[in-house]
């Protein structure tokens, strides 16, 4: 059993990002997002380097500006490199999608990182299509997920960032693995989104998941609400990401499927300490993300699954990113994480 975090960290110095990250998470580093720094490093902005006619207006909104003249050339040239990217007609062509330093401070410290500590797995991320696209819109207002050039668009750019980042871990020797944010999968069937099916999410999820797996990484999908697991497990993804704090019921319901993924191979990444509200946190400690783990685990074994198949494949995390608290707070809900991992490890003789 060993643990990671989701990404974002509250820090403005990237070296101290980085020491957090190599303190905690030797087995499994992850790549931290600091909006501190850069407001370009919020998980929206991130992944949208290279993304064909976008912009951010005054008051800070994204759009795709549809109504360009050369909107449908920026297009079709973008579409083209992504064929040649995926067809291996010109694998150099994926540096013209890298995440920059304008939009990573961390990026390349993370990497000097995994290869200097000889790291077999590493954690890289993208913001979840289902996500963007309802948070990205035309200049009408319209969400891009209603209109389905932009939604191939987005689909294309995140799983070119995937692929980018897939590339650059590897040639550290490290495995990458590529979490997809999703914290919107939790509003899917919501009045909001009632046109949105089922099939359109696991159909964005699937193309996704494919270029990760395709590509040597392998893929989880992060939601810290309550969501329809049914939808990340038919999307073929390899962990489950969840706030294991407060939804660890939600996922029993889906007992079954879950019996079945974890039989298949595949993980679940409990979000055991706290990290959406400070004030959880601070009255957190040791004993208490234990009793909050032994606690997630029992919804499932008392549904049927066996202890030791849930064991074998859990990952522990915090339940969401900690780029919203104090630096101290992060610090605490990145140690805990750690020595929850090693209580855990002592426990079950996790050698």
């Amino acid at each position: 059993m060993e643990c990671t975090a989701i990404g974002s960290l509250p820090f403005d110095n990237p070296q101290k990002a980085i020491e957090t990250v190599q303190k905690y998470f030797k087995e499994i580093p992850f790549w931290p997002q600091l909006s501190k720094v850069s407001r370009n490093e919020d998980m929206t902005l991130q992944f949208l380097e290279g993304m064909p006619s976008f912009f951010v207006s005054d008051d800070g909104n994204f759009s795709f500006d549809t109504e360009n003249e050369n909107f449908f050339q920026d297009v079709e040239q973008f579409l083209s490199d992504y064929e040649n990217i995926n067809s291996q007609n010109n694998p150099d062509l994926i540096e013209k999608f890298a995440i920059t330093n304008n939009f990573s401070s961390t990026f390349n410290l993370f990497l000097e990182l995994i290869q200097k500590n000889n790291c077999k797995f590493a954690k890289g991320q993208i913001i979840g299509p289902f996500t963007l696209s309802t948070t990205l819109t035309d200049k009408k207002g319209r969400c891009a997920i209603y209109d389905d050039t932009l939604k191939e668009i987005i689909v294309k750019i995140l799983s070119l960032k995937a692929l980018w980042q897939i590339k650059k871990i590897k040639e550290t020797g490290a495995i990458p693995i590529i979490f997809i944010d999703e914290p919107t999968l939790s509003q899917l069937g919501a009045s909001s989104y009632m046109t949105i099916t089922r099939s359109d999410v696991i159909s964005m999820l699937q193309e996704l998941t494919g270029i990760i797996t395709d590509n040597g990484g392998i893929s989880a999908i992060h939601c810290c609400g309550k969501c329809d697991w049914d939808v990340p497990i038919k999307s073929n993804i390899d962990i489950i990401s969840l706030d294991a704090y407060n939804y660890a019921q939600n996922l029993s319901i889906y007992y079954k499927q879950i019996k079945i993924f974890l039989e298949a191979g595949g993980k679940i990444a409990w979000g055991i300490v706290p990290t959406k509200n400070p004030r959880e946190l601070e009255n957190f400690d040791l004993q208490a993300a234990l009793s909050k783990f032994d606690k997630a685990v029992n919804y499932l074994t008392k549904k049927g699954i066996d202890e030791k198949l849930i064991i074998n494949n859990s990952i522990v995390t915090p339940t969401c990113g900690a780029g919203s608290l104090t630096e101290e707070l992060a610090e605490k809900a990145m140690c805990l994480t750690s020595e929850l991992t090693c209580s855990l490890k002592e426990r079950y003789n996790d050698n």
